[in-house]
């Protein structure tokens, strides 16, 4: 190193220990909740299982802050009912809520006036982006579309027939539908969509329309679907019909993780779920005390919480036969308090 480049290095290193002394430190202190400080997390469907590793992810990040966590949400899948839970959770004043909005534009008002009255809110798996929110958190839905989509093409050829099934209005289900269809149209064109329907995560309606899609397509190859609700009533039908279908789908639950085991279910994408409710609460913490930072831009004048994460993908776990005891919910849940 030359004389000039040390005294540059010297002097850098100089203006740094200046600065480290002149900014006070942020103290340990304000990394944690105030007394009784409460972090609440909202979904729909509230019995499904999906909910509760996420839900232990939120409250393990939560207590490191010595923080209390509160699960809410409506055991119906219904948007109104849905909206009015995430209502009355906010007449508590919670700090923060993560979120699961069943549909993206009904909760934007709802979101927004949370916001408005100094309740932090980040939504995960599904998302409301026209809201001021200040997080998303998920997987990411393009590229598990992209992976099912080639693993089909790996199983079955270049040359098939597929059908999907859907729950439109999602944002993350529906992305995992369209984006396998545009994928497959672009890269794999002889593979050929020969049913798509709605069955909006009922396995009673999915074990219909997928007997029906069979009945129509007896040379049936593969099956996507974005949840693993359908999942369940579409193996079922394909089991009945003793149809030779590769299934792949995303999510999971005990009962296609059954299905995954015996083999009546090629695969499952399930996103990180645990790490999801950890990220989210992380997010959730850091917009409500956006104070302990400084980051560098120009929010003091804007006037806007410095906090904004437009995507955080939390990845996901290919689930097959061979890693699906990893997968076991109650063995996961064995020791730990599920309130």
């Amino acid at each position: 190193m030359n004389s000039v480049s040390m005294r540059g290095l010297l002097t850098l290193v100089t203006m740094g220990m200046l600065t480290a002394t002149a900014i006070p430190s942020v103290s340990q202190d304000t990394l944690k909740c105030e007394p009784g400080e409460t972090y609440t997390m909202n979904v729909m469907v509230s019995g499904h299982p999906y909910w509760v590793p996420v839900y232990q992810g939120f409250k393990q990040a939560a207590a490191a802050f010595g923080c209390k966590t509160v699960f809410s949400g409506t055991p119906d899948y219904d948007i109104a009912k849905q909206i009015a839970s995430f209502e009355q959770d906010l007449i508590k004043q919670p700090a923060g809520v993560l979120l699961h909005p069943m549909q993206s534009d009904p909760f934007i008002e709802p979101i927004n006036a949370a916001m408005e009255n100094g309740v932090e809110v980040v939504t995960f798996a599904a998302d409301s982006p026209k809201s001021n929110r200040t997080a998303y958190i998920t997987s990411d839905n393009l590229a598990e579309a992209k992976f099912a989509a080639e693993e089909i093409v790996k199983q079955v050829g270049e040359s098939g027939e597929y059908a999907v099934l859907e729950n439109p209005g999602q944002s993350n289900h529906d992305l995992r539908v369209t984006a396998l269809i545009d994928y497959m149209e672009q890269h794999h064109p002889d593979m050929k969509l020969v049913g798509r329907q709605a069955t909006n995560q009922d396995s009673n309606a999915a074990y219909r329309a997928t007997a029906s899609i069979l009945q129509a397509n007896p040379d049936l190859d593969a099956m996507w679907i974005p949840e693993a609700g359908s999942a369940e009533g579409a193996v079922a039908a394909i089991l009945e019909a003793k149809a030779d279908v590769l299934v792949i789908h995303a999510d999971v639950t005990p009962t296609t993780l059954e299905h995954i085991k015996a083999g009546n279910i090629h695969m499952s994408l399930n996103p990180n779920q645990g790490v999801q409710g950890f990220m989210g609460f992380m997010a959730l913490f850091l917009a409500a005390h956006s104070e302990v930072f400084d980051p560098f831009n120009d929010w003091q004048i804007s006037g806007y919480n410095p906090v904004q994460v437009p995507f955080m993908d939390n990845g996901f776990a290919v689930i097959t036969k061979d890693n699906a005891d990893s997968f076991d919910l109650n063995a996961y849940m064995d020791g730990r308090d599920p309130s």
